[in-house]
């Protein structure tokens, strides 16, 4: 090279051209592969247990075992009958929680005066877990569908509530002054910048709520119920049939799972004009 010779890099844009434009590979475009060993590593292990009777048969079931009676179970229609229930319940609990929950969370972070009176109160309420409820309910309402609904309804409403206050609590105060130079109504304060800077937390807060209110819908079931996937668990125990026990609890997992993912995926959906990074 001559010395007056200079050498010249690519831009950013140029060098991510030589792949595609736009693209950039990274750990993130392979993550998914991340969550397979731990899975395949358990599952193998209970194989192995279980092919080797390190683990009495009727304390734990092969998984092929399991597996047969998850399809018996669905080809039966018991499964889906037992999953409706469940889903059900959990759709009124958790709508009646999503609606109490968004007014008091507005209401505490809107009205100083209201947070005075309401905060301590809430505190004290969501310390209580719903087993604590449970037999004053019980004694109150009886064990029939409104214990359960209402056991979820607090469930999902204490998480989504915690999350719409602090969301707009911590709206920086700096979108509050521009707002008042540009000389907004109260309305436009908080539709054009009140509620979409607190949007983030408070879908947090509902995907919080929906995942508390599927656990306690498990825990409702388990204790009080004949029909749902809890009663499943808690009737494959007493017939001491661990493979509809471990059936069941699968299907807890996988049906909490995808309520979690199809959330995320609204959340793209109806955040999508944040832009990276706020």
């Amino acid at each position: 090279m001559a010395a007056n010779d200079t050498l010249v890099l690519p831009r950013p844009s140029q060098a991510r051209s030589a792949w595609r434009p736009g693209w950039r590979p990274g750990r993130r475009h392979f993550a998914w592969l991340l969550a397979w060993p731990v899975p395949l590593a358990l599952l193998l292990a209970w194989y192995v247990a279980a092919r080797f009777e390190w683990i009495a048969p009727q304390v734990l079931p092969a998984p092929d075992a399991v597996w047969h009676t998850l399809a018996e179970l669905y080809r039966s229609g018991e499964l889906q009958a037992n999953l409706a229930v469940s889903a059900l319940r959990v759709a009124g609990g958790f709508a009646l929680g999503l609606a109490g929950g968004l007014a008091l969370g507005v209401a505490m972070g809107l009205s100083p005066d209201f947070r005075d009176y309401a905060y301590p109160t809430f505190k004290a309420f969501s310390q209580v877990p719903v087993l604590g409820w449970l037999p004053l309910l019980m004694l109150l309402v009886g064990i029939d569908e409104a214990l359960k609904i209402i056991l979820i309804a607090k469930a999902a409403l204490v998480p989504i509530a915690l999350n719409t206050y602090k969301g707009i609590q911590n709206v920086p105060t700096r979108y509050i002054e521009v707002a008042r130079v540009l000389k907004f109504t109260r309305w436009q304060l908080l539709s054009r910048v009140v509620f979409p800077a607190a949007a983030a937390p408070v879908w947090n807060g509902i995907r919080y709520g929906l995942t508390h209110a599927w656990l306690a819908l498990v825990v409702v079931e388990l204790l009080a119920s004949s029909e749902g996937l809890g009663y499943m668990i808690v009737y494959g125990r007493q017939l001491f049939q661990l493979d509809m026990v471990i059936a069941a609890v699968i299907v807890v997992g996988a049906v909490g799972f995808a309520l979690d993912k199809v959330l995320a995926l609204a959340e793209r959906a109806v955040l999508r004009w944040r832009k990276p990074g706020l």
